[in-house]
């Protein structure tokens, strides 16, 4: 797999009296890889998402985002180029009051011709099932559908990696599972490198890869099945496992053993159905 971002042994701190958030850190991310990064609050996943783009600079340590050193500001527009960022809040992130205006945004001040703009726009909006929604006012919109219209912004652009740092956690049930099959479809239908920073575990199912950071350093990297095994250790530092595992794993004190690949509900189901 051709290697897109890589960490080399990076360090930071928000300040000298501060204790470093993230702690010589060497990981990279692939191309068309869906990754999902887990951690509790201040175990540094933010902080490594905003490394990714230019947003924070190494303490110690490089970032080479796309072939760029994120340190130098010479390439800040050059890695945001490549790298599109979705945030908590999407309120924080509109800036126009009529949706395609929005997603507009950004190729406008790339400066993209307008008929590029116009086709880029209807595009991204399609992608996120926003299309019909385009003359919106996008605060008049629900959290889940405000997200999916941050995405189609970083999508207009012609990002070819989203990193997306807690998209999910001010949305219901229903706006989350209308983000994640946006994303799942930039990632099977368009080949785009995704990083989620969720501290939903049942987000991560999905996922390619799942990192899991604790402390400012990583703990685990692999596959969902792979990270999920782990379930005493993920307790151990303050993390759950998917509900459907969650739920073979108290079964299994009854005597029904479910294994531990039961990481969605269609696999608990299935693996249920064989043990009658």
């Amino acid at each position: 797999m051709e290697k897109i971002i890589e960490f080399k042994n990076v360090s930071y701190k928000y300040s000298d009296e501060e204790a470093e958030v993230i702690n010589d850190l060497s990981i990279d991310f692939y191309k068309g890889q869906f990754t999902c990064v887990l951690g509790h609050n201040g175990s540094g996943k933010s902080t490594m998402a905003k490394l990714i783009n230019a947003i924070n600079y190494p303490t110690d340590g490089k970032v080479i985002s796309f072939g760029f050193d994120t340190s130098d500001e010479d390439n800040e527009i050059k890695i945001r180029q490549n790298v599109g960022m979705v945030f908590q809040n999407p309120d924080n992130q509109i800036v126009a009051t009529i949706v395609e205006d929005d997603v507009a945004f950004g190729p406008e001040n790339l400066g993209v011709p307008r008929e590029e703009i116009r086709k880029r726009v209807d595009e991204a909006l399609k992608i996120v099932d926003m299309y019909d929604y385009r003359l919106h006012e996008p605060h008049k919109l629900s959290g889940g559908q405000k997200q999916r219209v941050a995405i189609a912004g970083a999508i207009a652009m012609q990002t070819k990696c989203i990193v997306l740092d807690e998209p999910t956690a001010m949305l219901d049930p229903k706006g989350r599972k209308e983000v994640m099959s946006a994303l799942k479809r930039l990632k099977d239908e368009m080949g785009m490198t995704i990083i989620l920073v969720t501290h939903f575990m049942d987000e991560a199912v999905n996922a390619d890869r799942v990192v899991v950071m604790n402390d400012g350093v990583v703990c685990f990297d692999g596959t969902p099945q792979e990270v999920f095994s782990h379930t005493d250790e993920l307790k151990k530092i303050g993390l759950s496992v998917p509900k459907p595992l969650e739920l073979a794993l108290e079964l299994k004190k009854e005597g029904y053993d479910l294994g531990t690949a039961v990481l969605t509900e269609d696999a608990f189901l299935e693996a249920f159905k064989k043990l009658q």
